[in-house]
C-alpha cells in the first residue's frame, strides 16, 4: 500500500497536469445576452460578444452637413429593422466627415424611432475580418437584427482576409443571414490601394482578370455613400450646430472668426475639426460637453 508522501506527490502531479490542460484548451465562449445592451464588440478569441454599455456617438441631428447621405442611410437602416430588403453599405471618402459617426447615430435613431432595442450594433475590428463566419454562426438563428460595423476597412498587399468578407456578404453557400447587414467605412472607394491594383495588372497574364476578385469586393456593397471634403459654409454650419446644441454662448462674429482660424491652423475643414474646435470653446467657457 503506497505511503502518504507518495500519494501527495501523485496528487500534486495530477493537479499540475490538470492546470496545464485547462490553460491549453480554451473555455467555451459564453452565450451572448443580447438584452444587456444595444451594441457589442466582437472578440474572436474566445468568440464572444462584449456588451458596450455606453456607445461613443453624437445625435444624428448634429450631422447636418451630410443630410442627404444621412437620410439615405437612415432609410436603408429603417427598412432593414422592419424586416424589409436593404443593402450592405460602404461609406467612403474624406477623413473626419462623419462616416463612422453616421453609422452609430443611425443605429440609435432607428431604435428610438421604433421604441425598442431589437436592432443591435456589432463592431468588428479590421484585423478580425477572418472570424466573420464564426460571428455569423453565433447570431444567425436569433430573434434580433444586427448591423455588423467595421470602421476604416481596407486591405493591403498579400492580405487575403477579404475573401472571408466576400463570402459572408454574398458569395458563400450560406450567404448573409437575413437578420444581418454589413456597414463599413473606408477612405478608399475600392478598399485596396492603387499600387496594389497596378502591380497586379503589370505582372498578370490577363490583367483584367487578375484584379477582378479584389476589386469586386466593393460590388458586394449595394449602397455606396461618398463623403467629400466640406466647403467653408458646410464647416461653419457644423460648428454652429454644435454650439447651438450644447448651449455655448458666443457672438456669431467671434464664433466665425475663431472657427475659421482653428481650421486654418490645422490645414483642413471637416466635421472632426469642427467638433475639436467646439470642445476647445466649451472648455474655455467652463463647460463640459
Amino acid at each position: 500500500m503506497p505511503d502518504s508522501d507518495a500519494i501527495s506527490q501523485l496528487n500534486a502531479k495530477l493537479d499540475s497536469l490538470i492546470s496545464l490542460v485547462e490553460r491549453a484548451v480554451p473555455s467555451a465562449p459564453k452565450s451572448p445576452d443580447f438584452e444587456s445592451a444595444e451594441a457589442f464588440l466582437w472578440v474572436p478569441n474566445p468568440g464572444e460578444l462584449n456588451p458596450v454599455r455606453k456607445v461613443n456617438r453624437v445625435d444624428i441631428e448634429l450631422l447636418c452637413a451630410v443630410s442627404r447621405l444621412r437620410d439615405i442611410l437612415l432609410d436603408n437602416t429603417r427598412r432593414f429593422a422592419a424586416g424589409l430588403s436593404a443593402n450592405n453599405a460602404l461609406l467612403w471618402g474624406a477623413r473626419g466627415m462623419g462616416k463612422s459617426s453616421l453609422v452609430k447615430a443611425a443605429h440609435a435613431a432607428i431604435n428610438k424611432e421604433r421604441g425598442d432595442t431589437n436592432l443591435k450594433l456589432i463592431e468588428i475590428h479590421r484585423e478580425d475580418i477572418e472570424s466573420l463566419p464564426a460571428l455569423m454562426t453565433l447570431i444567425r438563428e436569433t430573434q434580433y437584427r444586427f448591423i455588423i460595423f467595421c470602421d476604416d476597412l481596407s486591405f493591403d498587399n498579400d492580405d487575403t482576409s477579404y475573401k472571408s468578407l466576400k463570402a459572408v456578404l454574398e458569395g458563400g453557400i450560406e450567404g448573409r443571414p437575413e437578420n444581418v447587414i454589413f456597414y463599413a467605412t473606408s477612405n478608399r472607394r475600392h478598399l485596396i490601394p492603387r499600387d496594389m491594383i497596378e502591380n497586379e495588372r503589370s505582372t498578370a497574364i490577363n490583367p483584367a482578370e487578375a484584379v477582378e476578385e479584389k476589386v469586386s469586393l466593393s460590388d458586394r456593397f449595394g449602397l455606396w455613400l461618398g463623403f467629400h471634403k466640406c466647403s467653408q459654409d458646410d464647416y461653419l454650419e457644423m460648428v454652429s450646430g454644435y454650439v447651438s446644441h450644447y448651449g455655448l454662448e458666443i457672438t456669431p462674429e467671434k464664433l466665425r472668426a475663431e472657427a475659421l482660424e482653428w481650421a486654418t491652423t490645422r490645414g483642413s475643414r471637416s466635421g472632426r475639426v469642427a467638433y475639436q474646435y467646439v470642445q476647445d470653446l466649451a472648455g474655455r467657457l467652463g463647460k463640459s460637453i
